[in-house]
């Protein structure tokens, strides 16, 4: 008596089959894989890294020409139950004398996905103290940055973390 001839042979043909199976589940998986990482890629830091190369001695030196006036600045986020985030940011110079009459740049960038960046346009509103709102900003971990300008020239940058609730 046969055992075996209840079962069917394997074939070319089902070889053929499982292998286009195989490599159908494979190739569309990793199909998947692609779109999904280009859609969820949060951006680069910067646009342009040749020209960022080009101006990495320039920022050596404006952070040598930053770190000689030996300014203080301090920056404070607040977020309000509604999601708006209060930024103060307190200026002073190396004797301690408040700074006026600053252009202060604030951005709240999240360190994952630079899509949720908000930019904070700043005023004084005493003397040496900044302040803005930034609305729809999520509880999480953002970076902020500080640019301070005199029109034409940037006098200081900072960027910090912080965790907000």
């Amino acid at each position: 008596m046969n055992r075996h001839s209840d079962t069917r042979p394997i074939t070319g043909r089902t070889v053929l089959i499982c292998m286009l199976a195989f490599f159908g589940v494979v190739i569309g998986m990793n199909a998947v894989m692609i779109k999904l990482a280009v859609d969820t890629l949060p951006g680069t830091d910067v646009d342009s890294a040749y020209a960022a190369s080009l101006a990495y001695n320039a920022e050596i030196r404006a952070s040598h020409d930053q770190d000689a006036r030996g300014w203080r600045v301090v920056g404070r986020v607040e977020r309000n139950h509604d999601g708006a985030a209060v930024v103060r940011v307190e200026a002073r110079d190396a004797a301690d004398a408040p700074l006026t009459g600053l252009v202060i740049a604030a951005r709240l960038s999240r360190p994952t996905d630079k899509r949720h960046d908000r930019t904070v346009t700043l005023s004084e509103r005493e003397t040496g103290l900044y302040r803005g709102l930034a609305v729809d900003v999520a509880p999480g971990q953002w970076d902020l940055v500080l640019e301070a300008t005199n029109g034409s020239e940037r006098l200081f940058l900072s960027r910090n973390r912080l965790a907000l609730r």
